[in-house]
């Protein structure tokens, strides 16, 4: 969510106490190669792959929790990637791919930690759910049109079908604000959710920095 996106409630509250974990994997050489336009159609298909291990654990826990009162009602239908990961990566890797896409440490050790807290701590999948996918909803908007750009992967979204919504990402933000500062949880319950919050951020960036070191990407000069 951007800085200009104020409130007083506990959505504010959780983006100004994470608002400095961003710069983690923003900064990143992989996602810095990736925004700007410096990495290859197999370089980005590596993060696809490695994403869909993550988008595929947090959607088994939102089945889990679809029927949790607090939980579930974060688990908005249109929001959910799964099927969208499978087509970029039918397009990018052919019918082949879940053969091309072995989870490396980082990711392990991210899905390693969503199966911990997901599936039967509502706070942990609402925050692990909040980092990816209002992360999509916003700067991921950005890196979809880069990457599209960039790789000249095609004119109906074949690709980048990740970071394409059926509805407006304001919308979903918005209901998804509405959610955070309806949800009942005591000053303990929401100081965890946000502990959680971080640890989120410092997975996903550890999920690029091994892509980095994997594909030796380079900083920029």
């Amino acid at each position: 969510m951007g800085m200009a996106e104020q409130g007083s409630g506990f959505a504010a509250e959780l983006r100004a106490a994470t608002w400095g974990d961003h710069g983690d994997n923003e900064g990143s050489a992989y996602m810095s190669a990736l925004v700007e336009g410096r990495l290859g159609r197999e370089e980005y298909a590596a993060l696809v792959g490695q994403l869909y291990h993550v988008y595929d654990l947090l959607e088994q826990a939102a089945d889990a929790l679809a029927g949790d009162p607090v939980a579930g009602p974060f688990a908005f239908a249109d929001l959910r990637r799964r099927d969208a990961l499978r087509a970029d990566l039918a397009y990018l890797h052919g019918p082949d791919w879940a053969d091309r896409i072995a989870p490396n440490a980082a990711t392990r050790a991210y899905c390693d930690r969503l199966r911990e807290v997901c599936f039967d701590w509502p706070g942990g999948f609402v925050a692990h759910h909040y980092t990816r996918y209002l992360g999509d909803l916003s700067g991921g908007q950005y890196i979809g049109r880069q990457v599209q750009r960039a790789l000249g992967l095609g004119r109906d979204d074949d690709g980048v079908l990740f970071y394409r919504f059926p509805g407006k990402p304001k919308a979903y933000k918005d209901a998804y604000r509405e959610l955070l500062d309806a949800a009942p949880w005591d000053e303990a319950e929401r100081a965890r959710v946000v502990a959680e919050v971080r640890r989120a951020y410092r997975l996903n960036a550890g999920l690029t920095a091994e892509l980095g070191r994997e594909l030796r990407i380079e900083p920029a000069a």
